[in-house]
């Protein structure tokens, strides 16, 4: 927040983009750190914490927006300046009643969203990034349950998870036909054959393989690619509740046939994006003003 006042110290209008890009040359970021993305993948990271800041400021009446688009520093925020501070954090921020009525909870039950203002100072993560840390522990947890029970499931049971999955993702045609493709063949190292897409333009070879501990090395792949061969085809997806060595990873660049390698984290990342096997416990939607629904131009 500091650096984001002394860059308005000029007096002049500035947009939140150039305030930005002021921040990127102060702290010598290169493009890449510039573009690193909160967890969602929908907002950048650097790009949130200088947004927040500036609301802030603006709360506490150290900057103003004349204009929508537009901060610039105040009076208050001058006064500010000229006392050298070291650091501008929330706990600074609390000292003007402005900001402290903007914090308050207005009523008891706003109190659960409130964030905690001492878990802000002190891990320095903007709201959003609150929110998607405590997210993603609990899809970590939720992940490592995941693969727990599936490991834990029969073979049969983990046919028809991929399956359910595969027609999540859109192959397979509908849900009867993947079902009577997957875990009837067994023809050399091929667990069954899918369609691409619901008009079955080109085929796709499955290998399911529930293992409860222990990796996948290169024979099993080669295995499975030279089942492929056998049979001309060119797509394969072998998804195992275990892990693939780097040598199989490896070998899969080093062919022609394109095999795509699903372990027991990326499979049961794939089930909580489709929502295969969970349910939506709770909702939560973060809103945010709708700065043209206020425009009078």
């Amino acid at each position: 927040m500091l650096p984001v006042l002394g860059f308005l110290a000029d007096g002049n209008d500035h947009r939140p983009d150039e305030v930005e890009e002021a921040l990127g040359r102060k702290f010598h970021l290169t493009k890449e750190e510039q573009a690193t993305l909160l967890p969602s993948g929908k907002q950048r990271r650097f790009a949130n914490r200088a947004n927040w800041a500036g609301s802030y400021l603006r709360q506490a009446g150290l900057i103003e927006s004349p204009q929508r688009g537009v901060w610039r520093i105040s009076a208050k925020g001058k006064q500010v300046l000229a006392e050298r501070p070291e650091r501008i954090d929330i706990k600074f921020l609390e000292r003007f009643p402005e900001f402290v009525e903007f914090r308050a909870p207005k009523r008891d039950e706003e109190r659960s969203v409130q964030a905690p203002t001492s878990q802000e100072t002190a891990s320095g993560e903007t709201p959003e990034e609150l929110l998607e840390t405590v997210h993603e522990k609990l899809q970590g947890d939720l992940q490592a349950e995941l693969l727990r029970r599936v490991k834990a499931a029969s073979p049969r049971f983990f046919e028809e998870l991929v399956i359910d999955l595969l027609v999540k993702m859109g192959y397979g045609g509908t849900r009867r036909d993947a079902g009577q493709a997957i875990g009837r063949s067994g023809d050399g190292g091929i667990d069954g054959i899918i369609k691409e897409d619901a008009l079955g333009l080109d085929a796709v070879y499955v290998q399911a393989k529930r293992w409860d501990a222990g990796t996948i090395g290169r024979p099993e792949i080669q295995k499975f690619a030279g089942a492929l061969q056998g049979h001309r085809a060119r797509k394969g997806v072998f998804i195992t509740t275990a892990e693939f060595t780097q040598e199989a990873r490896s070998f899969v660049q080093s062919i022609d046939s394109k095999i795509v390698l699903i372990d027991g984290r990326e499979l049961v990342g794939l089930m909580l994006r489709h929502g295969v096997g969970v349910t939506i416990k709770n909702s939560y939607e973060v809103k945010q003003v709708d700065s043209d629904y206020f425009s009078e131009e």
